[in-house]
């Protein structure tokens, strides 16, 4: 499951339980053990480039804005 912080970033949350803690060398939820599968993993990296693309078209946009 993926939401957005206030930032607009996205957080990767376990789908079982709704934690956001995430042993990331064996890609499990620390509260319930739940396995992280790779199509939410993959979700996740692409809401993140999508984000960081989005921030750097933003910073773009503004350099020339003085």
């Amino acid at each position: 499951m993926i939401f957005f912080n206030p930032s607009g970033a996205p957080e990767l949350a376990c789908d079982e339980c709704g934690c956001r803690w995430f042993d990331r060398m064996t890609d499990t939820c620390y509260e319930c053990s739940a396995a992280v599968l790779p199509e939410a993993l993959a979700e996740y990296h692409r809401a993140l480039e999508a984000f960081q693309a989005q921030r750097a078209a933003a910073a773009a946009g503004g350099r020339g804005a003085s």
